[in-house]
């Protein structure tokens, strides 16, 4: 359909143009913070109103146009509303700043960490009915993303807590690149779905004076 293929190509635009600005980010970040210890939150704080946090804004928005498209090819409630909580937490993380690395943690800062958390945890949740249907194509690629999804979430969870911020700033990079994977297979499925739903390739014999249609009479 052309509204699925525009929201598709819209949707993939929108995942490049957060790269770019994700890896511009961590390049004009200071060469002391530690990218694998320090979260993407902890370089975002370092230049508030800057790149990372547009280019946290743009990837839910970007995920925000699928959403009708996933709509008309069929997929339920449940998952369409775990993707609008994967963008709105999205949102709230670019919106709400995180505390600098090293100082204690504020309001604005618990807000951020669970905005984030409830994210993280939204889209692989969602990812798995969406493997089912609509996107049956991609099914294969998308059960795998939301294990990794999932594993790479718990792992996030057990080194912020227990694990005392091990490799910390790895696990989550590698988190939201397999998240961006998410959400990319569903743009990819979007733009390069059939524009019809379904072809009908039964045979239609022509109708002749005097023979009634369906009655088995064949022509000469």
């Amino acid at each position: 359909m052309p509204g699925t293929r525009s929201s598709g190509l819209l949707a993939l635009g929108g995942i490049v143009l957060a790269a770019v600005l994700a890896m511009v980010g961590h390049l004009e970040v200071s060469d002391d913070l530690d990218p694998w210890s320090l979260t993407v939150s902890d370089f975002a704080v370092s230049d508030r109103g800057g790149v990372i946090d547009t280019a946290m804004a743009v990837l839910a928005a970007a995920s925000l146009v699928l959403l009708p498209s996933l709509r008309r090819a069929g997929a339920g409630r449940v998952p369409l509303a775990l993707l609008t909580v994967w963008s709105a937490g999205l949102l709230a993380a670019a919106v709400v700043p995180t505390n600098e690395p090293g100082t204690p943690m504020d309001t604005a800062a618990y807000v951020h960490r669970y905005a984030s958390v409830l994210s993280f945890l939204a889209l692989p949740v969602a990812g798995w009915p969406l493997a089912r249907h609509p996107v049956a194509g991609a099914a294969t690629w998308l059960r795998g993303l939301t294990v990794a999804s999932l594993v790479l979430a718990g792992a996030m969870i057990w080194s912020a807590y227990p694990g005392d911020r091990a490799l910390l700033g790895l696990i989550e990079r590698l988190l939201i690149l397999t998240e961006t994977a998410v959400i990319t297979t569903l743009a990819l499925h979007a733009t390069l779905s059939p524009r019809t739903s379904a072809v009908d390739h039964a045979v239609v014999t022509p109708h002749r004076p005097g023979i009634p249609v369906g009655s088995g009479a064949t022509t000469p």
